[in-house]
């Protein structure tokens, strides 16, 4: 039997709907549609039938005062909007106020990434602490308050941006959280699965490029370097995606530097006589091991 109670003080405390359903605040109306059916199952009352009566008014407490208002504000673009200001607006409050300060290791860990890795350290835990939210529904509320601290956190190293681009999925699948236990990410774990995930956008930039969607593989390529800035190949691509939406500065810039990086760089070899460019030898390349292959695509890219 649940020792707790609901407490109506969570309803002032777990103001943040993104924590109390435990997704990202970069989760677009199907991830947090698809977080909200998770949870239904887990708080589902035929899962509470032999359970003692408390535990079931529990869990339809916290489910319908707490779960439901979340999934109401946050399921449609225009309440998305409207909670990101409010809580942009705390971000700056309590910053200008020197009251961030965060509490939870998780936190404090978030806060001492570097820019580019953060992003990437935050879908990690946001995803871990949800694995564990609705488990223990006595430690609820505090993994809830956890969450909405790397919200917060999260928010402030962003400060600069003028807006989060919504994504349809994650950083990182389900099956590669890890155990959720483990609320401290070791920075040498964090360092070797970047290139991965950098790779997925790239990979992601490959198929808008076959579908000619210009726009959202250039999105994908800037999202890739940002987590691997040193892959020649990335920025090649992005080279050719900047060309053929007639931005031959920008695309010059980047098969520049696809060159600087690997002047062996098949896509941006193949273009370099075409906007004046040379590859010069570095005295020291830079390599991960690790460079994609275009196969097939850099034939389409020779048409």
């Amino acid at each position: 039997m649940l020792s707790s109670t609901f407490s109506p003080d969570w309803l002032k405390l777990l103001s943040d709907p993104y924590a109390v359903l435990g997704v990202s605040v970069a989760a677009d109306d199907r991830r947090v549609l698809k977080r909200y059916h998770a949870i239904a199952k887990v708080l589902h009352p035929d899962r509470y039938l032999f359970a003692e009566s408390a535990d079931q008014d529990f869990a339809n407490q916290v489910f319908a005062r707490l779960v439901n208002p979340a999934y109401e504000k946050i399921k449609h673009d225009k309440g998305r909007s409207e909670v990101m200001a409010m809580v942009r607006l705390q971000v700056r409050r309590l910053v200008r106020d020197s009251q961030l300060v965060p509490q939870s290791e998780i936190a404090r860990e978030l806060m001492r990434q570097p820019v580019h890795e953060a992003e990437i350290f935050y879908e990690h835990a946001i995803a871990t602490l949800a694995e564990v939210q609705f488990q223990d529904l006595e430690r609820f509320h505090l993994v809830s308050q956890q969450l909405d601290e790397l919200n917060l956190i999260y928010l402030q190293l962003k400060m600069g941006d003028l807006f989060v681009r919504e994504k349809r999925t994650g950083l990182v699948a389900a099956s590669e959280v890890k155990p959720a236990t483990q609320y401290i990410f070791a920075r040498s774990e964090q360092s070797s699965s970047t290139v991965d995930y950098a790779r997925r956008h790239y990979d992601r930039a490959q198929q808008y490029i076959k579908k000619e969607v210009w726009g959202q593989a250039v999105l994908e390529l800037r999202d890739a370097l940002k987590i691997a800035p040193h892959q020649a190949a990335y920025h090649a691509l992005l080279g050719f995606a900047y060309l053929r939406q007639d931005m031959s500065g920008m695309a010059i810039v980047h098969f520049r530097q696809a060159l600087k990086l690997d002047p062996t760089e098949p896509l941006a070899t193949e273009f370099a006589p075409r906007l004046n460019l040379q590859a010069k030898s570095p005295s020291h390349p830079i390599s991960t091991g690790t460079e994609p292959k275009l196969g097939s695509l850099f034939r389409l890219f020779r048409r």
